[in-house]
């Protein structure tokens, strides 16, 4: 059977929850990953180093068997340096949300006024911690992140020095954008390298294929694949893979988060070896990630094997992605 190893899987952006879903979830993602940047939009969100400190020692406690990093982070507020300083070791990022744009960020910013946020951003810069933004406006779904890209722009030239991350980019104009600044990056999950609106609403609603920021338009997923494929040293891989109670997906209100964690690296393997390009994948999911933040994850080597593989139709109650389908790799050991 065709076989291929990745070495320190790392996953830059992961929603963990917390309490029991924390517990549920957590083992699933540690299992495969050498690690995961946690985001912070809990109920309430993270905001404070000790609030840091406390979260970091419920999710090292919900896997107690595996090694397994989780690489902390802030939910952004217009914080002094005296606070940024005392606490810049224990996170390794801050991570933006607009007000009320996805799920639990009432708390966001609600006006992108460069002179209120330079204060923090400086400081920021200055310390080297990196800027993590939910890049969508509040406009029309489809035109959110597209629109989004003026405050990139607005970041990127008054804080030249400031590592941005633009999460989990849905759009060919963010694409584009990633070259225009040296200092903008990207994450992209598996999900928006699989799916467009289509397969969202085109039939029947899909629930568990809903997310946000939305699945767009062809062309978007072209221009997402190309740099994705070719590990275009400014992207990584970020699952933004996003657990809720099977009641809350499959609702009238139905919540937004697509929970791909247990099935990730199969589904990349599966994509990069359709377009012949698995040899790129180790940077795509890994390499590039150490070397934009500088981190070196605990050793941990996972080979996937190229054979059917049934994904469940929940785990520990949660409803992945493909739940009941089949697809063509599965992981054969983690070492």
């Amino acid at each position: 059977m065709k076989t291929h190893t990745l070495l320190m899987p790392l996953d830059m952006h992961l929603h963990l929850r917390d309490a029991v879903m924390l517990e549920n979830v957590a083992p699933l993602s540690a299992y495969s990953f050498s690690g995961a940047l946690v985001m912070p939009n809990l109920v309430p969100p993270i905001s404070n180093a000790a609030e840091v400190v406390a979260y970091k020692e419920r999710v090292l406690a919900a896997v107690p068997n595996d090694n397994f990093e989780p690489y902390m982070t802030l939910f952004y507020k217009n914080y002094d340096k005296t606070f940024l300083e005392s606490v810049a070791d224990e996170i390794l990022a801050i991570k933006l949300y607009p007000a009320g744009i996805t799920t639990n960020s009432e708390g966001g910013v609600s006006s992108f006024d460069i002179d209120e946020m330079r204060p923090t951003l400086q400081v920021m810069s200055d310390l080297q911690i990196p800027l993590c933004v939910h890049g969508e406006t509040d406009g029309f779904v489809m035109d959110r992140e597209a629109e989004f890209m003026s405050i990139y722009e607005l970041l990127a030239t008054n804080f030249p020095k400031l590592k941005i991350i633009m999460e989990h980019i849905t759009t060919k104009a963010a694409v584009d954008m990633l070259d225009k600044y040296d200092n903008l990056y990207a994450t992209i999950t598996v999900h928006h390298l699989l799916l467009t609106l289509d397969d969202v609403v085109g039939g029947m609603m899909q629930p568990h294929l809903f997310c946000k920021p939305i699945a767009k338009r062809p062309e978007d997923l072209d221009a997402l694949l190309c740099v994705a494929l070719e590990a275009h040293p400014k992207v990584m891989f970020g699952s933004d893979s996003a657990p809720h109670p099977q009641h809350a997906k499959e609702s009238c209100g139905c919540a937004a988060g697509i929970f791909t964690a247990p099935i990730a690296l199969q589904l990349l393997c599966e994509i990069f070896e359709q377009f012949n390009k698995l040899e790129n994948l180790q940077d795509f999911v890994s390499d590039n990630a150490q070397r934009i933040y500088g981190i070196c994850p605990e050793f941990k080597e996972v080979t996937l094997e190229k054979r059917p593989f049934a994904v469940p139709e929940n785990y520990n109650g949660v409803v992945p992605m493909y739940a009941g389908e089949t697809i063509s790799w599965a992981i054969e050991t983690v070492d």
